[in-house]
């Protein structure tokens, strides 16, 4: 074996706190396994503008102690460099329910105790909104939430906020990520959380800090009570999560006394016993909580992942079956609904580039105003806050994948605050006898059918980089439909079909986007680490008052369904 590979093996174990990833290792050692060495010490796990997540294991590419350790002492000193009084604004901590939460949180306030930096840590497990909300609500320097969000149960993550609330953009990330680098070579600092406590530079954030975020969200004007006692029963699950005890009181903070939790998938288990993949996106992981509508006849089926952050929802149809609502549907839902119960017309409202562009129009239609940002929520928070002003404050945003934010007490995706939306919205519908799909329709006969889709297409190993052939050689058309404009994200210009060439206001990204003349609009995303390409499509179909509803929507279908075949095939 290299030498130079035993070698770092050897000081990361002198170094490891943990006795199982220190024996993990060991034995590869003692087994000769290069193969597996060579892996776990081929850099780092890489921080970037959503923090670290990878897969729990023992060595610089996987989440563990060490990591988590080196991880916290350079964002400890990068914070102390770049915000004024960090030390004493201090960083709040929260954890989700995964087997290692708890330890990797109590070994970052350790960490950053010991760096002389005031550390306020969730007594127990807390959704992520929760701590994106205490960022804000109590002054501090940063906020820290270890969570793998939905990702598989093997998997851990560490996400930072910055003071203002929002995820970590350009350029804190690479900061943060030098500074860990650096903190990596040096001894680390290490405060015991007990000693930590005694010293009085670590306090643990009781009942009474959930409470203030409770009270917060039933203060909201967009979320004020609505009914004493609303009609509608609710189906809900936390999916093992950490959503269930804030979700049930929010709901019934807001009239809803017909709530009927999941009990196999209601307390935190990391081991995720009932779901193959903890993900509401996912196909399965609806089930139980569409058979616990079913069997009290509720008008929606409400999830929220396992850290919280984002809400999925199934409604029931004119069939008696249950049936799910995509992201955009949803977002679309509470666009219109935010901006009909708004009291001001100049309110902002966004979704990032790959969301339906239906938003648009919704919101254009209500005379309030549109934007637009990169994928991601960080984008869409610390956008809002730079383009909101007194006369057009922040009302809402969202993403396909299931993220939204309502209001400006949390700047980031809040799943619980969209639960409560959501019912209220649905119980305003219910009491006008319509449903939530009437109400789609109804939003599509005004402005148009929209459909999304995505698909991700593998490409031969060595294959050019897609994005840069396609510069080369621009296409004209796509599925027999003219392009009508081109957005190059890569080089911030939109050109038009007439050749006319304009600058466009995102961050630079490689990123393509056609909108033809049919109205459909393609987006291109090639990987820059591997042969694959994210590929996502929207189809709009006019629909008037007098169309036959199931036929306009077949008929989307349909085109959806010729368009992906037909621009998949010219990439080939």
């Amino acid at each position: 074996m290299n030498a130079n590979l035993i070698q770092q093996v050897q000081q990361w174990i002198a170094n490891d706190p943990d006795s199982t990833t220190r024996n993990e290792l060991q034995t590869l050692l003692d087994e000769n396994n290069e193969t597996e060495l060579s892996q776990r010490f081929a850099g780092r796990l890489e921080f970037g503008t959503a923090g670290l997540r990878g897969v729990v294991g023992a060595g610089p590419t996987q989440m563990n102690r060490l990591v988590i350790q080196q991880t916290s002492a350079g964002l400890g000193q990068y914070l102390l460099n770049t915000v004024e009084n960090a030390a004493t604004r201090g960083v709040i901590i929260g954890y989700d329910g995964r087997t290692d939460s708890k330890r990797f949180a109590h070994d970052a306030a350790a960490v950053l105790s010991a760096q002389g930096i005031k550390v306020m840590l969730t007594h127990t497990v807390a959704p992520t909104p929760l701590v994106a909300f205490g960022v804000l609500h109590l002054s501090a320097a940063a906020g820290i939430v270890v969570t793998a969000s939905h990702n598989p149960p093997e998997y851990n993550g560490f996400k930072v906020y910055w003071d203002n609330g929002a995820q970590i953009i350009p350029p804190h990330d690479s900061g943060i990520a030098d500074a860990i680098l650096e903190a990596a070579e040096k001894p680390l600092p290490y405060l015991p959380t007990d000693e930590a406590r005694e010293r009085g530079v670590l306090t643990l954030l009781e009942d009474s800090f959930y409470q203030e975020y409770r009270s917060t969200l039933n203060n909201m004007p967009e979320l004020k009570k609505q009914t004493e006692d609303a009609t509608i029963a609710i189906a809900y699950t936390a999916m093992h999560g950490v959503g269930a005890n804030l979700a049930e009181t929010l709901l019934k903070d807001a009239g809803f006394n017909k709530v009927h939790s999941v009990a196999a998938q209601r307390e935190p288990d990391g081991s995720f016993p009932t779901v193959n993949f903890p993900n509401p996106e996912e196909k399965g992981a609806m089930d139980l909580v569409i058979a616990e509508a079913k069997k009290h006849n509720a008008e929606l089926a409400c999830a929220n992942d396992p850290d919280a952050d984002r809400f999925a929802v199934a409604a029931k149809t004119s069939t008696g079956d249950y049936k799910m609502l995509t992201g955009d549907q949803v977002g679309i839902l509470f666009a219109h609904s935010l901006l009909e119960n708004n009291q001001n017309d100049s309110a902002l409202v966004g979704n990032t580039i790959v969301s339906s562009s239906m938003l648009e129009k919704v919101t254009v239609a209500a005379g309030a105003n549109y934007y637009q940002t990169l994928t991601g929520f960080k984008w869409l928070t610390n956008v809002a806050m730079q383009k909101q002003t007194e006369q057009a404050p922040f009302l809402f945003a969202y993403e396909e994948a299931l993220g939204y934010t309502v209001g400006n007490s949390v700047w980031d995706k809040d799943g619980l605050s969209a639960l409560v939306a959501f019912a209220q919205l649905a119980e305003k519908l219910a009491n006008e006898g319509k449903t939530v799909w009437d109400q789609l329709e109804a939003l599509y006969r005004q402005h148009g059918l929209y459909l999304n889709a995505q698909r991700s297409i593998a490409l031969q190993p060595g294959s050019p980089n897609i994005g840069e052939a396609l510069r080369a050689a621009p296409p004209k058309a796509i599925a027999g439909s003219t392009i009508v404009t081109t957005d190059d994200l890569k080089h911030g210009l939109r050109t038009h079909h007439s050749g006319e060439v304009e600058p466009i206001d995102l961050p630079s990204s490689d990123v393509l986007i056609y909108r033809l003349a049919n109205q459909a609009r393609v987006i291109v995303r090639p990987s820059g680490t591997e042969p694959k390409l994210k590929c996502y499509y929207e189809v709009v179909k006019p629909l008037s008052d007098g169309d036959d509803y199931s036929q306009a929507q077949d008929s989307a279908v349909s085109a959806m369904e010729q368009l992906i075949e037909q621009h998949q095939a010219s990439l080939s």
